[in-house]
C-alpha cells in the first residue's frame, strides 16, 4: 500500500498536474518568462538582480527579497540617481515610469511598477545609453 501511495502521490499525480498546466497555461507553468528581442530577459514573478546605478533597483526591504514590483513612489525616488548616471532627463524617466505603471482593482490597491519592465523600457527607449544590453 505504501509503494502504491508513493507512486500515485509522488509521481503520477505531479506528472498529471504538470502536463495539464503545460497544455492549458504554458506561459504561467514555465515561470512567466519575459522575452526581449526574442531572448529570455527574466521572470515576471521573481525580482531580478539589477544593482547597477543606471537601472531601477528592486525592493530591498521585502522579507524574501524576490518581489518583482515596486511602488510608483519608489520608482520616482530612483529617477535622480538614474538620470545622473545616464544623462537621461528626469522627465523622460518619469514618463517611462508612468507608462509602465499597473493598477490593481480594489479600494485599497496601490499602483505598482514591474522593475523588469521598467529596465527593459529603459533599454528599448535609450539605445545610445544601453546599447550593449540590446
Amino acid at each position: 500500500m505504501a509503494l502504491v501511495s508513493l507512486l500515485v502521490c509522488g509521481l503520477f499525480f505531479p506528472l498529471l498536474i504538470t502536463g495539464i498546466a503545460q497544455v492549458l497555461f504554458p506561459y504561467q507553468a514555465n515561470g512567466e518568462i519575459v522575452q526581449f528581442n526574442d531572448h529570455p530577459a527574466g521572470s515576471a514573478l521573481i525580482a531580478q538582480g539589477f544593482n547597477q546605478s543606471f537601472f531601477f533597483h528592486p525592493r530591498n526591504d521585502s522579507a524574501s527579497g524576490v518581489d518583482p514590483d515596486i511602488t510608483v513612489q519608489d520608482a520616482y525616488s530612483q529617477i535622480p540617481r538614474i538620470s545622473e548616471a545616464t544623462g537621461i532627463p528626469a522627465t523622460s524617466l518619469k514618463q517611462i515610469v508612468d507608462e509602465n505603471t499597473d493598477r490593481l482593482s480594489g479600494v485599497f490597491a496601490e499602483p505598482y511598477v514591474s522593475v523588469l519592465n521598467l529596465n527593459l523600457a529603459l533599454i528599448d527607449t535609450n539605445s545610445s545609453v544601453y546599447g550593449s544590453y540590446r
